[in-house]
């Protein structure tokens, strides 16, 4: 004999088929690989920005404008709260800063890019995933590395005049220069390594390389920078 199922019961199955699974909305995420053009009245600027969670509650992030020779620069000052997301790029002169709020699709991020009293829109376009290499670990330096030194760049008929800074930090030694004939933007040094009398500088950020040796109290070598290179030497700044 054939079962049938009651009416009701039945009525009910069948609407439960029609009904859909719920799906908890998601608020729109500020972590990936954005791109975007920064509309300056010299020349349009391709920028790219990676952001991604770090040690919560903060974030990590890096800024990139090829046309600048700028590669990976570190962001400082990340917030990010719902879809506000701000950052800063630090020790440049004007202090740039963007502040923007990320699309109901989680596509775009859209605000303003300031630096000094000039402001512009930029809106960046979500690529992907973030891709934020970490750099290589710095070694510790001796104590006669330590402090700051003063060099001179001659690169494309003008000489530049750099300021280094090298110090220990608990584990590895942090370190920054700066060209002082280009608004003495502090550029991170972010990979420090020695062996023996040997230094060797890593800057990304500016694609830049500085290989030297420690000899007489001064540090003789090679800056490079992109495909070109240069003599550089360093002595120990005037106080």
């Amino acid at each position: 004999m054939t079962s049938r199922l009651p009416v009701v019961s039945a009525v009910l199955l069948a609407a439960g088929l029609l009904v859909a699974p719920r799906v908890a909305a998601q608020t729109p995420t500020a972590s990936g690989h954005w791109t975007g053009v920064l509309d300056t009245p010299a020349q349009p600027l391709d920028v790219e920005v990676d952001l991604k969670p770090g040690t919560p509650p903060a974030w990590v992030g890096t800024i990139s404008i090829p046309a600048q020779n700028l590669t990976a620069f570190p962001l400082q000052q990340i917030e990010v709260q719902g879809t506000s997301v701000s950052f800063v790029m630090a020790n440049v002169p004007g202090t740039p800063t963007f502040k923007g709020t990320v699309a109901a699709d989680g596509a775009t991020i859209s605000g303003d890019f300031t630096q000094g009293p000039g402001s512009l829109p930029l809106k960046l376009t979500r690529k992907g995933d973030a891709v934020i290499v970490p750099p290589a670990k710095s070694t510790v330096i001796t104590k006669d590395l330590e402090g700051a030194w003063s060099g001179a760049l001659s690169v494309g008929g003008q000489t530049l005049r750099l300021t280094l800074k090298l110090a220990n930090g608990p584990d590895a030694a942090t370190g920054s220069m700066v060209s002082l004939d280009q608004g003495s933007v502090e550029i991170p040094i972010t990979t420090i390594t020695q062996d023996g009398s040997h230094l060797t500088l890593e800057l990304p950020a500016i694609a830049g390389k500085y290989s030297g040796d420690l000899k007489d109290g001064k540090l003789v070598g090679t800056w490079s920078q992109g495909p070109g290179s240069a003599p550089l030497e360093f002595t120990r700044a005037t106080p």
